[in-house]
């Protein structure tokens, strides 16, 4: 076995400028991606953008590159950290933007969607933490968004494809110790601490719950992370977690890992894999409908309360597989 994540590639763009906090999110992103220790994607296929070098043309460049070395098999995971705005149209701000002329500054929904779907692969990662709580850019007639409405229209065709926005739109993405608490949640899943089956893959669903989990907890629930997922056939890899090891390894904030569970018998695990399995697809497609609502005001409380009850489901089966 491989120590090293062949068929991982990733683009990293932390902007800057007024959100510094965003070039130390994405510096840490692909640094546990590189990490041979962790993640252990070839150094050369994880490109880093960061504050000036984050600039329109560069991140564009990027998403050509990936299209050009990436094949069906391939495993692909864009990062952006920075602002998103809607004025109607959606547009992700680079470094040097200009409010006032984002058809040449700014990255626009049609720009990234075709971009997108040019990656011929079938798992592909978009992770977007956007609308940072300090230094948000606005001007009359603009919305922070997290979420680019084309590119969910894109998932619709394609299979293998996932959405993780760090916010609804009505929300701010906190920013937290020793990164965004969106970032912090993102860190952990890609370091295993969401893996329920232990087998040494950080898989994407177990990403997802972990971050949609965690950041709300943190945040007081004032941020919860939005998931799109699109033909989903399996709950794949994004990356090792622990260099192809099955345990994963603490990160430096927290200690925070699951034990093994080697106190539960098989029948038992069996029972626990399939339920929480089924409490994972409820609680995504409750967030899909969720996300729907443009104010968390206008979300109906049957729903909020749905999302409660499975959330403290998943809560029970994961203390129970851990064995606590």
């Amino acid at each position: 076995m491989s120590n090293l994540f062949d068929q991982g590639y990733a683009v990293v763009i932390g902007v800057g400028a007024d959100l510094p906090v965003t070039v130390e999110d994405a510096t840490a992103v692909a640094d546990l991606l590189r990490d041979k220790n962790r993640c252990a994607y070839p150094s050369n296929q994880v490109r880093l953008l960061t504050g000036e070098q984050a600039h329109r043309e560069a991140i564009l460049n990027s998403l050509d590159w990936l299209a050009d070395v990436t094949d069906a098999e391939s495993t692909v995971i864009l990062y952006f950290s920075g602002h998103g705005i809607e004025e109607p149209n959606y547009y992700l701000m680079p470094f040097g933007y200009d409010l006032l002329n984002l058809q040449n500054t700014g990255i626009s929904e049609t720009e990234l969607t075709q971009r997108l779907r040019s990656i011929k692969v079938k798992k592909l990662v978009v992770l977007l933490d956007c609308c940072h709580a300090g230094g948000q850019a606005q001007a009359k007639g603009q919305i922070r968004s997290p979420l680019p409405p084309a590119v969910i229209d894109e998932l619709a065709g394609n299979r293998g494809r996932v959405i993780l926005a760090s916010s609804r739109k009505d929300e701010v993405s906190f920013t937290d110790q020793p990164y965004s608490a969106f970032t912090v949640a993102l860190l952990e899943g890609f370091a295993g601490y969401g893996s329920f089956e232990q087998d040494g893959y950080a898989r994407i669903l177990d990403v997802a719950m972990w971050v949609a989990r965690k950041v709300p907890e943190r945040t007081s629930d004032k941020q919860h992370p939005i998931i799109k997922v699109s033909h989903l056939e399996e709950n794949f890899a994004v990356a090792w977690y622990a260099a192809g090891q099955k345990t994963p390894q603490p990160l430096k904030w927290t200690s925070e890992v699951g034990s093994s569970p080697s106190q539960i018998d098989n029948a038992q695990k069996l029972s626990i894999q399939r339920r929480l399995k089924n409490y994972q697809e409820n609680l995504l497609l409750i967030e899909e409908r969720m996300s729907e609502y443009v104010e968390y005001a206008d979300i109906p409380l049957q729903l909020l309360k749905g999302k409660r009850r499975t959330e403290s489901e998943i809560s029970e089966l994961k203390k129970i597989w851990d064995n606590k």
